[in-house]
């Protein structure tokens, strides 16, 4: 298992009712049951296409397998009351990693998403790849014997990292944020530390696939997920299905060109979101517009290591209705609205989700901005308006992300299933 999400690219999300693929329907009918929440099995059958006797032998197999179980029963329409079925959150579970240039944030969730045990480590050595999978793979044995789940539900452990992604070699390639983070097989290196099957795949992506596995019917179909942390970037689905491009790093979102201005990104050019929108820009943007009198009102020091808590006090002031503060984030949301704008209007996606833990109390000014660029020109307006809302998972939006492409790559239907002899 390289990347959970790797399996995405069918967009059918209807059954067969060939008997070779059995694993498939499964997948399909687990699907729509977490999609659904409580679904009795002649409903199923009109959500997934399957026949009622497919559906009847898939659910008695899910049953066995204790990851579906029955919780009820549906108000009687004047025949038999017919038995609702819901997932069973202790049927399976996942270890998600989120890797920051400052901390790794490690959850344990349950098949609903619901996380188990956290641990929030910060990383002392960030430029050392080596140290930060020894002290990660430590930190998540210490959290599944604390958690004292059943290791045989235990399925694997999700990285979220930042990109780029080699999903061929399990490898991250040159992150601008990890120095020192020149092609890591970070699969091998975790996989060898823990013992556990591993997934990888880039943060804002991971993000994305959480919020689908997790958000049920509120992210069914397709969104564009717009993720802030030390930097910026996209997850996208489009009709339930993962994107992730020929190179497998789809969503550079920080890369889309907005107006030229006098900052350089890492690949060269100087019209790039990224580097006017990132935590660090921002700050340096106060610091340049308003000077110290500013900072040191607000409580910016201006200072590289400082950048966690600086952060934190120019979201507060931004909060609290500082005008330099919020002049800063606004311009740097406008941008990030500008960007949104082409993206939403490129893949005609009806929702944008915003998450990420840099995010975290200046999510009004973003989503005000983004709607009002992307609802005043949007294309399709006339036809609906795009929904601008929050991750519905919060600030550990990337480490349960991570778990989900665990989950996901287990259980989320897709073509590899379909071309698997063993069904």
């Amino acid at each position: 298992m390289r990347r959970g999400s790797g399996d995405g690219q069918v967009t059918r999300l209807g059954g067969t009712n060939l008997p070779r693929v059995g694993g498939y329907n499964q997948a399909v009918v687990l699907d729509a049951i977490r999609t659904r929440g409580a679904v009795s099995r002649v409903e199923l059958a009109a959500l997934t296409g399957l026949t009622n006797q497919t559906v009847s032998n898939v659910v008695r197999k899910l049953l066995d397998a204790g990851l579906v179980t029955e919780t009820g029963h549906a108000p009687s329409s004047g025949g038999k009351r017919r038995t609702l079925l819901s997932p069973r959150p202790d049927g399976a579970y996942a270890v998600g990693v989120h890797l920051d240039p400052d901390s790794a944030v490690i959850v344990l969730v349950n098949l609903a998403g619901e996380v188990i045990v956290s641990r929030r480590l910060r990383l002392t050595a960030p430029d050392v790849p080596a140290d930060v999978v020894d002290r990660v793979s430590r930190a998540v044995q210490r959290l599944i014997v604390r958690s004292a789940v059943d290791p045989a539900r235990l399925l694997g452990l999700g990285i979220a990292a930042p990109g780029p992604i080699d999903g061929s070699s399990g490898c991250v390639v040159r992150p601008p944020n990890l120095p020192g983070w020149d092609r890591v097989p970070l699969v091998e290196m975790f996989a060898k530390a823990t013992g556990l099957p591993v997934a990888l795949d880039n943060d804002a992506t991971a993000a994305a696939i959480g919020e689908r596995w997790i958000g049920g019917e509120a992210r069914a179909g397709s969104f564009l997920f717009i993720y802030l942390g030390t930097g910026i970037g996209a997850g996208i689905v489009l009709n339930n299905t993962v994107l992730h491009g020929d190179s497998g790093n789809a969503g550079e979102f920080g890369h889309m060109p907005v107006e030229p201005g006098d900052r350089v990104c890492h690949c060269g050019a100087t019209d790039c979101l990224g580097p006017y929108c990132s935590p660090a820009a921002i700050i340096d943007d106060l610091l340049r517009r308003y000077g110290p009198v500013a900072a040191d009102r607000i409580g910016v020091t201006g200072a590289a290591a400082s950048l966690h808590d600086d952060w934190k006090a120019l979201r507060r002031a931004a909060r609290a209705g500082d005008p330099d503060a919020e002049d800063v984030v606004r311009r740097a949301a406008r941008l990030i609205a500008q960007a949104t704008r082409g993206a939403a209007s490129l893949l005609d996606v009806g929702r944008v989700v915003l998450g990420g833990e840099a995010l975290r109390g200046i999510e009004p000014i973003l989503l005000e901005e983004i709607d009002s660029a992307v609802n005043r020109t949007s294309v399709a307006r006339s036809i609906r308006p795009v929904v601008i809302e929050q991750s519905v998972i919060g600030d550990t939006v990337g480490a349960i992300g991570a778990a989900s492409l665990v989950l996901h790559g287990n259980y989320a239907p897709g073509w590899r299933m379909l071309t698997d002899g063993a069904g």
